[in-house]
């Protein structure tokens, strides 16, 4: 629970006496100081972050049932793999809910936090991908603190022509978090861009995996790989899947 002086907010607003950026220190999450050292060959100094306290628990089997209930098509689908499949996860379908996308925040902070305890050492900044790993990313980077990053399918051909959006020091330690992983095609092309920006990608963090191989390819690339549930979690029988 974060701590608020509601007596010196309301000074604060009655008389302005202070800038806008002194009241909401009032309400800043909780903030201290890491020490960082030389990590994988990288120098790390000595900086500021600021965490949140961890929201209350939540549900993990009801959040999958609630993910089922609105996202779980049956038909025949083609997925980005190429591959046909008796079943379809919509993830806009879910990541669009609030209760539902509040709820897959809290248990994303959850496993990124065991992630940190599990390397012994910080993690400076979420990853997701456009378009349906930006509200994700979004709610675990509210949830935890940490700053977040986006990547774009390819660079803009405008403005600052960039395929990756937020501040991206060298050397910081990356979570890049996905929706739904069939092969995981797209999060490791998406980690060979924070890579070449000159990040230290740990893991791969997903909702839903999907069974079909995204954790032999991510871990086949030295990357460790979590997901929040599986499909039978949703109720899919493998059985279900149709193959090639």
């Amino acid at each position: 629970m974060i701590g608020l002086d509601f007596n010196r907010l309301q000074v604060d607003l009655a008389h302005r006496e202070r800038p806008i950026g002194s009241i909401m220190a009032l309400v800043r999450p909780r903030c201290a100081f890491r020490s960082q050292n030389f990590h994988f060959g990288c120098a790390r100094v000595t900086e500021a972050y600021c965490l949140r306290m961890p929201s209350p628990p939540v549900d993990r089997a009801e959040i999958a049932r609630s993910i089922a209930e609105v996202s779980l098509l049956r038909g025949s689908f083609t997925l980005r793999s190429g591959r046909t499949s008796s079943y379809y996860l919509d993830k806009y379908a879910f990541s669009t809910q609030p209760e539902i996308l509040r709820g897959v925040g809290v248990l994303l902070a959850g496993r990124v936090r065991e992630l940190a305890e599990r390397f012994g050492s910080p993690i400076d900044r979420l990853a997701g991908a456009e378009l349906g790993g930006i509200p994700l990313v979004t709610a675990a980077s509210l949830e935890t603190g940490y700053p977040s990053l986006f990547i774009r399918n390819a660079k803009k051909g405008y403005g600052t022509a960039k395929q990756l959006e937020g501040k991206l020091e060298k050397c910081d330690r990356v979570i890049f978090i996905e929706d739904v992983a069939t092969t995981a095609g797209q999060a490791l092309e998406a980690v060979e861009v924070l890579k070449e920006a000159g990040a230290q990608v740990l893991a791969v963090l997903t909702t839903i995996d999907r069974l079909e191989g995204a954790r032999e390819n991510v871990e086949g690339s030295g990357l460790v790989f979590e997901s929040l549930f599986t499909v039978e979690d949703l109720g899919v029988e493998r059985d279900d899947d149709a193959s090639d």
